[in-house]
């Protein structure tokens, strides 16, 4: 990397329990038993207050899991290929996963990756600990593409969009979503609420409300906010703004 061509400086943001901002210039590898020919950055975990762990995953050719990664009884995981093509091995299965295949495993089954390609294989992978409720069934394995997916406008406004992952379905406990904001586009109102959300950018800029400061955000950001955090953004730039997060849902908050 050799010497710095400035003074040090960052956009990070770090407030723990309440929100973090994290740009891609500051990331560090972290070495992850099982996980070999890539660079791993742990991006959330509860050491500042999220319930749950993502990392940024770029493989490089043939790069991948060793063995089962999230494979703890009461674990579940999902992975989300943002640039460059892969395959996703869940229960004995294997999926070819090119640019913008996801895919969810059940907690206790885990899953597998692979950079299949000739470039650098970039992902999204992201655990936590499943919340199971009685009458609702159990959850499942799923496997889709972003790409083949329309977008449904978000809140009925004709500037914002929205596609859901997963199934609307109680037995999951989660969710993940993409969420669009043409340029002016913004959220109908500010939202404070019990769900916590990781959000990573992967396309234009915003100026993001995060409890009483409005930051810019920018492609490759990621950004989490905890519960009750007063949180809206605007699109702004000349593309759209789009995210990928996370969603705790379907469950009651236990006492």
């Amino acid at each position: 990397m050799g010497y710095p061509s400035d003074i040090l400086s960052t956009r990070a943001i770090i407030k723990p329990g309440k929100f973090v901002v994290i740009p891609p210039e500051g990331l560090v590898n972290n070495v992850i038993p099982g996980i070999e020919g890539c660079k791993v950055s742990i991006i959330a975990s509860p050491k500042y207050g999220a319930s749950f762990v993502q990392y940024m995953v770029v493989a490089e050719p043939n790069g991948g899991t060793t063995k089962k990664f999230g494979t703890e009884s009461n674990i579940e995981t999902f992975m989300f290929i943002s640039e460059g093509h892969g395959s996703f091995t869940v229960d004995g299965k294997t999926y070819d996963a090119p640019e913008g295949a996801y895919i969810y495993a059940p907690a206790g089954v885990g899953l597998e990756f692979k950079n299949t390609g000739s470039e650098q294989m970039k992902a999204v992978l992201y655990k936590q600990v499943f919340i199971p409720a009685e009458g609702v069934g159990e959850p499942y394995v799923y496997f889709g593409n972003v790409n083949e997916m329309e977008y449904a406008l978000y809140d009925n406004m004709e500037n914002v969009f929205i596609k859901d992952l997963l199934p609307v379905d109680k037995a999951f406990d989660m969710n993940m979503h993409i969420l669009s904001f043409a340029p002016g586009g913004c959220h109908p109102f500010v939202e404070t609420h019990v769900q916590e959300h990781g959000m990573y950018i992967l396309e234009g800029e915003g100026v993001y409300l995060l409890d009483d400061e409005w930051k810019m955000i920018k492609k490759n950001d990621f950004v989490w906010f905890g519960a009750y955090c007063p949180q809206a953004a605007y699109g702004c730039g000349r593309t759209n703004f789009t995210y990928i997060y996370s969603k705790d849902c379907n469950r009651d908050v236990e006492l």
